[in-house]
């Protein structure tokens, strides 16, 4: 059995000054909203935050970089977000990108145990400055290390009591390899069930990565709308 929070402060308090957290989403899809709406609310600053993007400037991410809590943002796309760009050219706020797949295989080889593995991209850019680099089979290939975290903040469609996830369509995006790399997960779900009401040949993310689970309404916005 695994902890089900009854409330998103309960959820988030053990989030310090200093943590280094991930939370999965890609834009806003897929984004554990009431947990980082809670981590607004107590106030934690200086974290460190490894996340595909930084949400838009009003909701997801955004909101901790608006109330300035985020101390330093490893990431791959920040386009959206008006109040980031600000930050990072004032020198407000410490930023690391590193492109879409490194990411998600620096947070995968994490959660997997792995401390760094080889990757040609990157090689001959800034990415690969002060990086090991080494070349195979004739090709250069640059040595990235994995990314694991104190806290992980995951969304999913449902749980199980046992912390057995699914997720909904592409909202399975970063959440299933940021749910292995964090020492303390959490997952935010539409539906909490009862241990083998879930299917074992459907679960996405197995309880093992899981320490809590807590239910909670989305509004689920749309990050940029677009009509005809």
């Amino acid at each position: 059995m695994k902890a089900i929070y009854q409330n998103f402060e309960e959820a988030v308090k053990g989030v310090q000054d200093g943590a280094v957290i991930m939370v999965g989403g890609f834009g806003l899809v897929g984004i554990p909203e009431n947990l980082i709406l809670a981590l607004e609310q107590s106030g934690v600053k200086d974290l460190t935050v490894i996340s595909n993007n930084c949400g838009v400037d009003d909701w997801g991410l955004g909101r901790l970089l608006k109330n300035k809590q985020i101390k330093k943002m490893v990431g791959s796309y920040v386009g959206e977000n008006k109040e980031f760009e600000r930050q990072v050219l004032a020198g407000e706020l410490e930023v690391e990108l590193t492109p879409q797949g490194t990411l998600a295989e620096k947070i995968r080889a994490g959660g997997a145990g792995i401390p760094a593995f080889f990757t040609p991209a990157g090689v001959g850019t800034p990415i690969a400055e002060g990086k090991e680099v080494r070349t195979f089979n004739g090709k250069e290939y640059v040595l990235e290390e994995a990314l694991t975290a104190d806290f992980s903040f995951i969304r999913a469609l449902k749980g199980d009591r046992a912390g057995n996830l699914i997720y909904n369509k592409t909202a399975r995006n970063f959440n299933p390899m940021i749910a292995a790399a964090g020492r303390i997960t959490v997952a935010e779900v539409e539906e909490v069930v009862e241990i083998g009401d879930i299917d074992p040949d459907t679960v996405h993310t197995p309880g093992i990565y899981v320490q809590g689970v807590i239910q909670g309404k989305q509004e689920k916005r749309i990050e940029r709308v677009t009509t005809r």
